[in-house]
């Protein structure tokens, strides 16, 4: 029996809250349940007040073995900012742009500042495993497409975890491995059309967007894009091409997180569900309460503001 919990992003508040409604009780250093685990779907750090305080109760619940946790793009971004690139001297595999600086502000400021901190950080990142695939459901952090978990599967350490080698190759665009992280942990994006375009809410031309992989039968760009409604009415209503969202599986449940769903929680699908609803944004920070079924229910959903 699992209680799979979605993007935190500093937000312990929301995190014990959670926990606390969910049954769980701070024992012995860790917060821990008599019959159940967790399993956080990554993005621990990042826009939140509580960054330490967040990495301190997932770190301390999964060495107690009340756990589990999927590394999120957060967690992926954090080490390729920590970490030099070979091959520009001065350069990190993440670029140090005012940006990327701005998306990671809430994490460098409270672990930059001591070096040692912040490497014994990256390093626990580099720990978590890209996806868990149990016995009765899988946990991913943005996309499952067995194309590409097929493809990184075989360059990864043991339990699907990261290994430098592999973070580099990673941060290269156009090499396979930026393409399967790129998709597992951010999501499948496609290519307009006709070299159509459309303006994002921070005014840059776009000529791909993020689809609703979930829905393969979603008719249209305009439908499937992950964009809010006044891009979407820039959007061709033209149909995605066949192959182009990838089929998960659907012989066991599947969850995962970072995709700032709003409303009230329920499943995408029959047996897969986003848990995360926009805790770093305003909204609840929301578990799905598994006991073993097939078919995921609303009312297994449990959330707190």
């Amino acid at each position: 029996m699992y209680d799979i919990i979605g993007d935190i992003h500093g937000h312990a508040d929301k995190l014990t809250a959670l926990l606390a409604r969910l049954g769980y009780r701070h024992q012995d250093g860790a917060w821990r349940h008599p019959q159940r685990s967790a399993i956080f779907v990554g993005d621990f750090i990042d826009r939140g007040p509580g960054q330490l305080e967040t990495i301190g109760i997932v770190r301390t619940m999964l060495d107690a073995g009340s756990a589990q946790a999927v590394m999120g793009n957060h967690e992926f971004n954090a080490i390729g900012w920590h970490t030099p690139d070979p091959e520009l001297p001065g350069e990190h595999q993440r670029r140090h742009s005012a940006k990327n600086h701005y998306q990671h502000s809430a994490f460098l400021t409270e672990a930059g500042h001591d070096p040692r901190l912040h490497q014994e950080l990256v390093d626990w990142f580099l720990e978590l495993p890209v996806w868990l695939d149990l016995p009765g459901l899988r946990v991913i952090h943005a996309c499952w497409d067995p194309v590409q978990v097929a493809r990184l599967a075989p360059m990864l350490r043991a339990g699907n975890r990261l290994d430098a080698g592999l973070v580099e190759a990673a941060h290269r665009h156009g090499t396979p491995e930026y393409e399967a992280i790129e998709v597992l942990l951010k999501g499948p994006e496609a290519e307009l059309p006709a070299q159509m375009q459309f303006t994002d809410p921070h005014g840059q031309l776009r000529n791909k967007v993020r689809l609703r992989w979930w829905n393969p039968a979603a008719p249209s760009f305009r439908e499937a894009a992950i964009v809010d409604d006044a891009t979407r009415e820039q959007l061709p209503d033209l149909p995605v091409p066949p192959g182009v969202l990838p089929l998960a599986p659907t012989d066991k449940p599947l969850f995962f997180g970072h995709y700032w769903e709003t409303g009230t929680p329920s499943p995408l699908a029959q047996r897969i569900a986003c848990v995360d609803y926009s805790a770093c944004n305003g909204g609840p920070l929301v578990a799905y309460r598994w006991d073993g079924e097939l078919d995921l229910a609303a009312a297994n959903f449990v959330a707190v503001h």
